[in-house]
C-alpha cells in the first residue's frame, strides 16, 4: 500500500475555498433568489464552510441555506450490503423560481448531484442549478454532469480516491489522494 498523497496543504485548500466563495460573490451578487444546498453528508460540510467564508467575505449577505438528504433518491440504495444510514434534509424553504447551487465535496461519476437534482424537485422547480464542488475527479462520469464552480481538477483513475479532510473533524483541513479506499477509515 503507498501512503496517501497530499494534493492540498492547509494554505491553499483555505485559498481555493475563498477563490470560490469569490466566484460566487461576482455571480449572484447580493444573492436574490439565490439558494444554496449542500449535499449531505460530506458536501453539507463544504457547504457549511462556504456559508462561514461568505458572510465574512461579502458583508453578511448570503444566500439562503439548507443541507439536502438524497438518501432514497440514489440508484444504489437497494443494492448495498449495509443499509444506508439516512441523514435529515434540513430546507424551510422552497426553491420554486429560485437559482439554486447545490455543494459537494467531490465529483466523480455524477451519480451523488443525479439524485440530489431529483430530491430538489420535491422543493419545487428552480429557475437555474449550479454545482458546486471543491474536487472534480474528471474521469468515470456516469451521467453528463460538470461541475460549473470547481475547486481543483484531480486526473485519477478507478483505483485511486480523493479524500477531503477538514480541521475540525480531522485536526488539519487538507486534500489527499490514497491508491486504497480502505486507508480512508
Amino acid at each position: 500500500m503507498d501512503a496517501p498523497r497530499l494534493i492540498i496543504n492547509k494554505e491553499r485548500f483555505l485559498l481555493t475555498i475563498d477563490r470560490l466563495c469569490h466566484e460566487l460573490i461576482e455571480n449572484y451578487g447580493n444573492f436574490e433568489d439565490t439558494c444554496l444546498i449542500g449535499i449531505q453528508d460530506r458536501g453539507a460540510i463544504l457547504s457549511d464552510f462556504i456559508m462561514e467564508r461568505l458572510k465574512k467575505l461579502n458583508k453578511k449577505v448570503v444566500p439562503r441555506y439548507g443541507k439536502l438528504d438524497i438518501t432514497f433518491y440514489r440508484d444504489d440504495y437497494r443494492h448495498r450490503e449495509k443499509p444506508l444510514k439516512a441523514s435529515s434534509t434540513t430546507m424551510d424553504f422552497l426553491v420554486e423560481g429560485k437559482r439554486v447551487i447545490l455543494v459537494d465535496d467531490v465529483l466523480y461519476s455524477g451519480r451523488t448531484v443525479h439524485a440530489a437534482m431529483t430530491a430538489i424537485q420535491d422543493f419545487g422547480r428552480a429557475d437555474q442549478i449550479a454545482f458546486l464542488c471543491l474536487v472534480d475527479r474528471r474521469f468515470n462520469r456516469h451521467f453528463p454532469i460538470r461541475s460549473d464552480y470547481t475547486g481543483i481538477v484531480v486526473d485519477t483513475v478507478d483505483q485511486t480516491y480523493v479524500k477531503v479532510e477538514w480541521e475540525h473533524i480531522h485536526g488539519q483541513s487538507q486534500i489527499l489522494l490514497l491508491n486504497d479506499k480502505s486507508l480512508t477509515v
